[in-house]
């Protein structure tokens, strides 16, 4: 199983579809609202080097930077054909 840690803030459609696709494919993840929690906000941005939202972290290793269904598929190992 993998750990995924999903940045994410308030009426951001891109960020409702990577919820949904990832619930959709049973991936359990860690949501951080970046509005709400202002650490997770400052380490996006001083950690991670990303500014938008959604921003996804795979196993502390893959960081998946703005809306990109194929390669969070690709990482996950989930084939979508």
């Amino acid at each position: 199983m993998h750990k995924v840690v999903l940045y994410t803030q308030p009426q951001c459609p891109p960020c409702e579809i990577v919820k949904r696709f990832l619930l959709a494919y049973e991936i359990q993840f860690q949501e951080k609202n970046i509005k709400k929690d202002h650490r997770s906000r400052q380490y996006m941005i001083d950690q991670l080097s990303s500014y938008s939202t959604p921003t996804v972290v795979i196993d502390d290793e893959h960081i998946i930077k703005g809306f990109d269904l194929d390669e969070l598929a690709s990482k996950l190992n989930i084939s979508c054909d």
